[in-house]
């Protein structure tokens, strides 16, 4: 079950929510790196290791990417 099933009462403007499992988290000094498995691809997020404990986030357990973007870059 993925965050946002659980915190059903939150809405959020997002429309890109990717479902997956929590392969990876590396926490740093004040900021943590989480990575999840979206169907194969890695989405690495960098977030406040408050926010890693405030979510409980654990490796192999379901969360979601919700990504809010203006615009997306690719440089060669």
């Amino acid at each position: 079950m993925t965050w946002l099933k659980r915190r059903n009462s939150m809405k959020i403007s997002a429309r890109n929510v990717l479902n997956g499992k929590v392969t990876e988290i590396k926490k740093g000094v004040t900021t943590s790196h989480v990575s999840i498995d979206v169907n194969g691809a890695i989405i690495t997020a960098s977030i406040t290791n408050e926010a890693v404990d405030e979510l409980k986030l654990k490796v192999g357990e379901a969360a979601s990417a919700v990504i809010k973007a203006s615009d997306v870059m690719i440089a060669v």
